[in-house]
């Protein structure tokens, strides 16, 4: 009977992969170490190296699913050239997309940040919405946008996770989502601009 390898290549990278194409296909109740490495090609003992239990492999995954986040709203944003409205739009629709695409994984982001005050997680998730936080400061001190950051967040998260949160459960035609995203925005911005 052969025996699986140790590794192949980067296996901590595998490991995530494979833990990703899980959660995506059977939600996060169903990932499992043993499962993860046999989807890897590995021994069921090879993934101890990098993650000891479960719990460090979810997250591994949360980690990786911010750092993901992060370059998806950094792409989004650009460079910082053009009209505001259209770069905030531009980075609210990746925001959804990436919600929409990987709810099982936002979730586990979710879930794994609050574990983790003041660690590794912690400090991707702060990283992944400074995006988004440092393009509505600059809205704020362009003028805009009324009031404080805190006050934009208040608004404009809870829409744009909303607005997932209804695509994802079929509930709001995901056809045009950028197209719905764009509005309900636009009608968000309203409120928030300076009178």
């Amino acid at each position: 009977m052969a025996t699986r390898p140790y590794h192949h290549g980067n296996l901590r990278e595998e490991l995530l992969d494979r833990a990703l194409d899980t959660v995506r296909d059977r939600g996060v109740a169903a990932l499992s170490l043993r499962e993860v490495a046999r989807d890897a090609g590995v021994s069921h003992a090879a993934p101890r190296r990098h993650f000891p239990d479960r719990q460090a492999l979810l997250d591994g995954l949360a980690q990786r699913g911010f750092e993901r986040l992060r370059t998806t709203l950094e792409a989004a944003a650009g460079d910082g050239r053009g009209p505001y409205a259209a770069r905030l739009e531009r980075v609210a629709q990746a925001y959804v997309a990436f919600a929409v695409r990987d709810a099982a994984l936002l979730e586990l982001m979710f879930a794994a940040k609050k574990l983790d005050p003041d660690g590794p997680l912690h400090e991707a998730a702060e990283q992944a919405f400074a995006v988004m936080l440092e393009l509505l400061a600059e809205g704020r001190v362009d003028g805009e946008l009324a009031g404080a950051v805190d006050d934009a967040v208040a608004v404009l998260f809870p829409l744009l996770h909303g607005l997932a949160s209804l695509a994802g459960a079929g509930m709001l035609e995901t056809d045009d989502l950028d197209a719905t995203v764009a509005t309900a925005l636009r009608g968000a911005l309203t409120g928030l601009r300076p009178r």
